[in-house]
């Protein structure tokens, strides 16, 4: 799926979709997280990634 569907699909800019994308958010709301999942069937854990920086 492209970001510009993703984007769409779950009512989220390109821009901030990109910046969850490239690992440079500071934060996710639960909501666009439990959206996220619904459109791509998956769960957080397949999506998000603990790094210690």
């Amino acid at each position: 799926m492209s970001l510009t569907e993703l984007s769409e699909k779950v009512v989220l800019t390109m821009a901030n979709l990109s910046i969850l994308k490239n690992g440079k958010a500071k934060a996710v709301r639960f909501s666009t997280l439990s959206k996220i999942c619904e459109v791509l069937n998956c769960q957080p854990g397949d999506i998000l990634e603990y790094r210690v920086d």
